[in-house]
């Protein structure tokens, strides 16, 4: 009976990178025989491909944003300001996609130690509170509208400390734990026995509330108020068009945010329903080992998505992308010239204005 447990929970948790239990059910648990468990091979090479390109296109994508944020040009708003602060959560996810990448191909097998299973863990929960937070934070700074930008920096620093705490159980448990039968070194939520079920329910609602409903219920209500001041407003002047346009790009978040994370905490309530002796199903179960490798890939997506929102609904991000892009591209031209004076080539085109810091006179 006790190789079995260690099966169930080895083999369920090690596809749940971002879940506090095992997916398997109470019955799956406690009965004999246990329900079976659904897996395929094709998830110790698929998922490391999905990870790999998320990987790229995530880091890319919120490094040019926390690049063009940091940029003296770019004006310090609260949107910023919040926006900066959830691209650099992402990028905290996004760098232990590779530790996590070589976790699936080579079978479940953690290679890089305890430490690294607690703070590759705990990087992600924080990534989902934080993410979730700050988006919250979005909604009712488009709300309330008189947000002081000294106010976002310490509101972001709370978030950020909320965000650790929220964490703190997932650093506290989660560790590498060997399965003989399997001959992996597995990295797990490792609970006690004794308390098992009671603590993969309590961390699942930690997650589910903290983590997405309460943030939800806010911004509903944000985005309810809103629209409602929206169509009592008789006139639309400049500063509304921009409002509008902030407002939109938020809610374009929000929505990725939820179409990402909502399979996954879909599944971590199935489980502690499971986990209550709710769910007996072994058909259930069987459900959630197929859609569970969809879930985390889909939620590790959501790091990737956000730069794409920025530049396709932020007109003022595109504004910047393209200057910043343009001043690179001038600097390396002038580069370029300046060492062909250097060789003996002294030609320059006297039609081309240079400010006092080699940048066009346009870009001043």
């Amino acid at each position: 009976m006790q190789s079995n447990y260690s099966l169930v929970i080895t083999s369920r948790e090690s596809l749940q990178v971002l879940s506090t239990a095992p997916t398997n059910s109470s019955a799956a648990l406690h009965s004999s025989p246990p329900c079976p468990l659904t897996s395929s091979d094709y998830q110790f090479s698929l998922i490391p491909a999905l990870f790999s390109v998320v990987f790229v296109l995530g880091l890319v994508g919120n490094s040019v944003v926390v690049v063009v944020l940091c940029r003296h040009s770019a004006p310090r708003t609260v949107a910023n300001i919040y926006i900066f602060n959830l691209a650099m959560a992402d990028l905290l996810c996004l760098a232990t996609l590779p530790f996590w990448a070589t976790y699936y191909a080579q079978g479940y097998n953690w290679l890089f130690g305890s430490l690294m299973c607690k703070i590759s863990s705990s990087v992600l929960c924080l990534n989902m509170f934080a993410s979730i937070f700050f988006i919250t934070c979005m909604s009712v700074d488009r709300y309330h509208a008189h947000t002081l930008t000294h106010a976002a920096y310490f509101v972001a620093l709370v978030v950020w400390g909320l965000a650790c705490l929220s964490s703190l159980p997932t650093f506290y448990f989660r560790d590498t734990y060997y399965v003989e039968s399997l001959g992996v070194n597995a990295c797990i939520m490792a609970f006690p026995y004794e308390n098992y079920a009671k603590w993969s329910v309590a961390t699942a609602f930690l997650k589910n509330t903290l983590g997405f409903f309460i943030p939800l219920a806010v911004i509903t209500t944000c985005y309810i108020w809103i629209r409602r001041h929206l169509l009592k407003a008789q006139q639309f002047g400049k500063s509304r068009q921009k409002r509008d346009k902030v407002l939109k790009l938020v809610a374009a978040v929000v929505v990725a945010f939820l179409i990402s994370w909502l399979p996954f905490h879909v599944l971590t309530f199935l489980n502690a329903l499971a986990h209550l002796d709710i769910i007996h199903s072994c058909q259930v179960t069987g459900l959630i080992d197929t859609a569970l490798p969809f879930g985390i890939c889909m939620a590790f997506a959501n790091s990737c998505i956000n730069p794409l929102l920025y530049c396709f609904i932020g007109n003022q991000f595109q504004e910047r992308l393209h200057r910043l892009f343009k001043t690179q591209v001038h600097q390396l031209s002038s580069h370029r010239d300046s060492s062909s004076v250097r060789k003996g080539s002294g030609f320059r085109d006297p039609e081309t204005p240079v400010g006092k810091e080699g940048e066009p006179e346009a870009f001043l």
